[in-house]
């Protein structure tokens, strides 16, 4: 399901979406850089797996290798890509160095809050939770709560309980609570 207004899909033919996932409007997907050539019979370079929510106004941009996995919800304003500028020759103007690459991976029913960057290289693991604003790069465990810049892990399921420990629920209110 797309939303409306739809974002700007970019090389279309490298990106796969499962069944039952939702974009909201204005999320861009795009494979390639203007002008770069890829090979029609490669494989899929965007992959978002099924029943997958991605919020407004997010941006996934692949040139090698994003997989996002089944059962993922990504908040509005989130951007994950899959390269970078390089800059390591400081004689030649950065927007003129070959960007770097490393392939990005998020698990299975993965959270990714309001305003996350998902950097090239990160490897984010099944039922993560990544907090709103965060810069991800690097591995991430399964069941783990990753918070910051850069991102780090800020709680962790433990031995069949959360490390540390979730607030207690709040009390619910008296069923004649005016509505």
């Amino acid at each position: 399901m797309l939303g409306f207004p739809p974002g700007d899909v970019f090389g279309a033919w490298w990106i796969e979406i499962g069944s039952q996932t939702l974009l909201a409007p204005e999320v861009t997907l795009s494979v390639g850089l203007p002008g770069e050539v890829i090979d029609r019979s490669a494989h899929v370079v965007l992959s978002i797996g099924d029943r997958c929510s991605i919020g407004r106004g997010t941006s996934i941009v692949a040139r090698r290798r994003v997989e996002i996995g089944n059962d993922v919800t990504i908040a509005p304003n989130v951007y994950i890509t899959d390269h970078n500028h390089a800059y390591a020759d400081v004689s030649t103007p950065i927007k003129d160095q070959y960007p770097t690459h490393d392939p990005v991976r998020i698990g299975d029913g993965t959270w990714i809050a309001a305003g996350a960057t998902i950097l090239p290289g990160a490897a984010i693991g099944r039922h993560v939770t990544i907090g709103a604003g965060a810069v991800v790069r690097g591995v991430v465990d399964d069941n783990t709560v990753v918070a910051g810049n850069p991102a780090r892990v800020v709680r962790r399921y433990v031995d069949d309980a959360w490390d540390p420990p979730l607030r207690a629920e709040p009390e619910q209110p008296p069923d004649d609570w005016p509505v």
